[in-house]
């Protein structure tokens, strides 16, 4: 289980993005973090991988004070985060990195379920070097292969629908779906869209820096889904995107 205690965390200038955060994270869930564009999600995700350190406030890993491990060391406890923007690593092909990632050789079948899960042919890519070759699109889908393999503690993916096409974005919350349904880790999913966010356990919404609404999707989409209808159609159907 992950709890955040009264997280806080600014800019050097002083701006106050996020705002004296409490939550808790279970185990074996699929928990989707969605909200407004610049209201946190995102920066809530890097403090919980190491990627910023809080200045204020605790992350606690199944009881144990994590808030000043950095990310290698949250790595190695089990925690795998999946960036909006991969990085490239040249010199380093697909089979390198999904084989570094699960801390083991791979044999041939399981990379083609790993490069499957993500829309990806193994026997075109997993020999392919990860460099300027390769579209952003493909490298996306192969970081999410990545922290499969990983099959960590828990998995964060920062909108993961990013830059790909729709064939390989529902095949990629189909493997969402397989590994909810297998209790495979908890996997904490950054998104706005619809199908993921009807797939999840729970739905924390984080708006302004805050947590505005955490709980069962049973009672979370509803109340998103009125809200989104009365931006789209105020005032009888007019429409103002």
């Amino acid at each position: 289980m992950l709890k955040l205690e009264h997280l806080s965390w600014n800019l050097p200038t002083g701006e106050e993005i996020i705002k004296d955060i409490d939550l808790t994270i279970p185990d074996n869930k699929l928990v989707v973090v969605t909200g407004p564009n610049g209201g946190g999600k995102t920066t809530t995700a890097k403090l919980i991988a190491g990627i910023v350190t809080p200045d204020s406030g605790r992350i606690l890993l199944d009881g144990e004070d994590i808030t000043d491990c950095d990310i290698t060391q949250r790595a190695r406890k089990g925690i795998a985060f999946a960036f909006q923007q991969p990085v490239r690593f040249k010199g380093l092909t697909v089979r390198d990195l999904l084989e570094l990632a699960s801390g083991q050789p791979l044999p041939e079948e399981t990379l083609c379920d790993y490069l499957g899960n993500v829309g990806l042919c193994a026997g075109e890519y997993m020999d392919r070097e990860m460099n300027a070759s390769l579209s952003g699109g493909e490298i996306k889908r192969i970081e999410i292969a990545t922290a499969l393999a990983r099959r960590a503690k828990l998995s964060i993916f920062d909108e993961p629908e990013a830059g790909i096409d729709l064939w390989s974005f529902s095949r990629l919350v189909d493997t969402f779906e397989e590994l909810r349904e297998r209790h495979n880790g908890t996997l904490l999913i950054i998104s706005h869209q619809e199908r993921i966010l009807s797939n999840a356990d729970e739905i924390v919404v984080v708006s302004d820096g805050t947590i505005r609404q955490a709980g069962p999707r049973e009672e979370i989409l509803p109340t998103l889904l009125s809200d989104a209808m009365t931006v789209r159609c105020p005032m009888g159907g007019r429409k103002h995107e």
